[in-house]
């Protein structure tokens, strides 16, 4: 397997490359092998947690802020 590596769009999803193991509220296990998965950032997506493209009608603008610095 290839390494996973999340890179978030300006004003859309992030994106998910490698391979992927998603976790439903009920524990169901779904492994996503494709080589990238949009997760939805806007919170508007029909197909949450994935992306469908809603982030372009409503306007989502992300925050712009890296709440990852060390």
């Amino acid at each position: 397997m290839s390494e996973t590596c999340m890179e978030t769009m300006k004003d859309g999803p992030n994106l998910v490359r490698g391979p992927l193991k998603m976790v439903d509220e009920n524990g169901t296990e779904t492994l996503i092998d494709r080589q990238w998965v949009a997760l939805c950032r806007c919170g508007h997506s029909n197909k949450k947690p994935l992306c469908d493209g809603t982030h372009a009608k409503v306007g989502f603008k992300s925050p712009g802020v890296n709440f990852y610095k060390p």
